[in-house]
């Protein structure tokens, strides 16, 4: 189940979406997300998974890395469903029974979550999957650099996020080796219920907690012996240029956007 979680890994390419600029794929992730959150009807949706589903073949991922990141998900996506289900006002009760009533509103709503939660996390994922976390900070840095005029450390808050997108799919690996290792010596982290899986689990946290402060420890060691002092006079190996491909990606998720806000105003 950890091996599942790819969040924050690149995958390297060379398709159109990889060479997009990093900070026009931040721009349009956001505006992605504008979409999925004003996509009321089903036209709404059906233009949002479109455009996920052109990006995902266009980047040349497999779908089934992605199936397989949402499969971690599963408990988190059917407790979502379930609340909305029996929590969601409406006049066309399909069953009623003491304080429990689900609605035909209440299944509609918790279907279009359902979605919600699915297109949000495999178009977010789509970010990280196609940027190299080098480049995803500078277009971070970019994009924050106005807030400088008022001594905002944008650089700073750009390399935090980026080395702690990065550390991600480390600790999930060091998770696993810990796991095997315990499970050699007899642990047990998949025998009874929920509340003594968690409790398998709190042996797991201290080596994790060791692991990570060495790590820390280790890459600030390295960023000060190739003499790191932070974003102040650093320059750049590579300079970003808005290329015509950018602004035609942006001019397009603008129209759909549009398209969305449209259908959902019109009912389509």
């Amino acid at each position: 189940m950890l091996k599942d979680i790819t969040l924050g890994q690149y995958f390297p390419g060379n398709s159109v979406i990889h060479k997009l600029d990093p900070r026009m794929k931040l721009v349009l992730t956001i505006l992605y997300i504008v979409m999925v959150f004003t996509a009321k009807s089903p036209a709404g949706y059906a233009i949002a998974f479109g455009l996920l589903a052109f990006v995902v073949l266009a980047s040349r991922i497999s779908p089934k890395l992605i199936l397989r990141s949402l499969r971690t998900l599963i408990i988190f996506i059917a407790i979502t469903a379930i609340l909305n289900i029996f929590f969601t006002p409406g006049e066309n009760v399909l069953f009623s029974w003491k304080f429990i009533k689900i609605t035909e509103e209440g299944l509609w709503f918790a279907f279009y979550m359902i979605l919600r939660i699915v297109f949000l996390i495999a178009g977010t994922s789509m970010l990280t999957y196609t940027t190299s976390p080098i480049m995803l900070t500078d277009g971070i840095e970019r994009l924050l650099s106005p807030l400088r005029v008022v001594r905002f450390p944008v650089h700073e808050l750009a390399m935090m996020m980026t080395i702690a997108l990065r550390f991600i799919p480390t600790l999930i690996d060091e998770t696993d080796k810990i796991m095997s290792a315990q499970k050699a010596r007899g642990a047990d982290f998949e025998s009874g219920n929920l509340l003594k899986r968690a409790k398998a689990m709190i042996p797991l946290l201290i080596p994790l907690f060791v692991s990570a402060f060495r790590r820390a420890d280790e890459l600030a060691t390295a960023m000060e012996c190739r003499c790191y002092r932070g974003g102040s006079g650093r320059t750049k190996y590579r300079v970003m240029h808005l290329r015509l491909s950018d602004w035609f990606a942006f001019f397009l998720c603008a129209a759909l956007e549009a398209a969305i806000i449209l259908a959902g105003i019109y009912g389509i």
